[in-house]
């Protein structure tokens, strides 16, 4: 994670965090590619994102496979746009 909670937006460039956090309904809502080497994610932040960031980061979320490995595709597709 790379901002504080306070923060109105979360952003990361971890693509397995990002297509998980989609599965429960975030989206993307930017994409900043000022960094050639990697692509920051910026998505809207409250306070259910962050129990989702929280159970990530503790390998207790769950997620359906098969959503996930699409979610993974459509972020991946995105980025080569």
């Amino acid at each position: 994670m790379s901002e504080t909670l306070e923060s109105e937006y979360f952003q990361s460039s971890d693509l397995s965090l990002i297509a998980a956090i989609q599965l429960y309904g975030y989206q993307v809502e930017k994409m900043d590619r000022s960094n050639s080497e990697k692509i920051i994610f910026i998505v809207r932040r409250d306070a259910e994102l962050d129990n989702i960031l929280n159970a990530f980061w503790s390998r207790s979320l769950k997620v359906e496979p098969l959503g996930y490995f699409e979610s993974l595709k459509a972020i991946k597709s995105r980025i080569y746009q």
